[in-house]
């Protein structure tokens, strides 16, 4: 009789294992036919001491994705079917799924200047980072029979968190291209079965066209410990839905002078660190996802870390040595590194004024540590 279960048992032998003799085949195989797995065959996989991650540390190039990318935008229309010109991170321990960890996507997208992407929604947590450029616009919320789009405008280190189910699109109004990364929850979604979509307006229309210099999320909610009264706690995500550059390098350079005074103020000597946080719960702008941007002066080195759940890394400016388990890489502005699950990380600053604004390397990091402090699984330790 031919077996066509996926189900595939193989005796094995050590301590606590059944003796190998022809009644434990018969068994295995009838409990193939009945799509049965033993625990005792599988233990070490899917009980593990620590975590064994499938991913593994990569990192890809800025100037080629760019290159890429820029082919694509020659080649790819963005339109109905394809929906975005964006093109994902594949890491190489993942089988070749578009996937940068287990539960994330990361990927660089591309605009032509006068092209519109059109609007659509998704379940999906996302957020844009822009390393560089300007003149793209993203409108949220312009569907429905009473909405008003909200366009935001995108330039160099700004955040862009858009919690799920909201619709949005992108315009650039520019006569460059633009490109920028965008990181969703998608693979865990697609993991748990959870994600809808839904297409939105086909074409946009003169106010989705606006180019206003600040959104209305940013003129109602961009005043810091200031919440307006009748914007409630309770939304899936930040209704913040532009974090500044400004704000930020501010932010990261008032921590280093802090620390120069002697009062403290850094995570460790010479790195500076900031997250960014809902202003109406002082959470995490995303549900599943954790934003930070980390500066460490010129020959600093941050203490080795490990930790449950991965992140990606990009390099906003700067350069340094990056180190995840056994791989380090030198890295500059823009490049992309992935940090599986309990593999310890460390980054060392080699920037100075000829490669950097602000003379030391900066980094953004996004992770999913959300989920895993949710389900009680965080973890994290200094590696001596």
């Amino acid at each position: 009789m031919t077996n066509d279960s996926p189900v595939k048992l193989t005796p094995l032998s050590g301590p606590g294992q059944p003796d190998i003799t022809p009644a434990l085949e018969e068994l295995y195989r009838n409990f193939e036919r009945e799509l049965l797995v033993p625990l005792w065959t599988e233990i070490d996989q899917i009980m593990p001491f620590h975590p064994t991650p499938r991913a593994v540390a990569h990192v890809w190039r800025w100037e080629q994705l760019k290159k890429l990318a820029d082919d694509a935008g020659h080649l790819v229309p963005v339109g109905r079917g394809g929906e975005r010109r964006a093109i994902a991170l594949a890491n190489p321990g993942l089988g070749g799924r578009p996937w940068a960890t287990p539960t994330m996507w990361a990927a660089i997208q591309y605009l032509m200047p006068g092209e519109d992407a059109p609007e659509h929604r998704h379940t999906q947590h996302a957020f844009r980072f822009i390393v560089e450029g300007e003149g793209v616009w993203t409108i949220v919320g312009g569907n429905g029979d009473h909405a008003v789009p909200d366009p935001i405008p995108m330039h160099r280190g700004d955040f862009l968190p858009q919690a799920g189910w909201n619709w949005h699109a992108h315009h650039n109004a520019a006569t460059v291209p633009m490109a920028w990364i965008d990181g969703l929850d998608m693979a865990f979604q697609e993991a748990i079965d959870g994600a809808f979509f839904e297409y939105g307006r086909d074409t946009l229309g003169d106010a989705d066209h606006a180019t206003p210099a600040k959104s209305r999320s940013e003129r109602l909610l961009g005043y810091p410990g200031l919440r307006p009264l009748p914007v409630a706690p309770g939304a899936p995500g930040s209704p913040l839905l532009a974090y500044r550059w400004v704000n930020t390098n501010n932010a990261l350079n008032e921590q280093l002078a802090i620390e120069k005074e002697g009062f403290g103020g850094t995570a460790e000597p010479g790195h500076a660190a900031i997250r960014y946080t809902n202003p109406t719960t002082g959470g995490d702008v995303l549900p599943t996802m954790r934003t930070e941007l980390h500066r460490v002066v010129r020959g600093a080195q941050t203490a080795p870390v490990r930790e449950t759940g991965s992140s990606v890394y990009q390099v906003f400016d700067g350069s340094g040595v990056v180190t995840v388990g056994d791989s380090s890489w030198t890295v500059t502005r823009g490049d992309m590194f992935v940090v599986p699950s309990w593999t310890p990380f460390s980054a060392r600053s080699e920037a100075g004024s000829t490669d950097s604004d602000s003379g030391a390397l900066d980094l953004f990091r996004f992770c999913d540590a959300p989920i895993f402090e949710a389900l009680r699984l965080d973890r994290r330790e200094t590696v001596r």
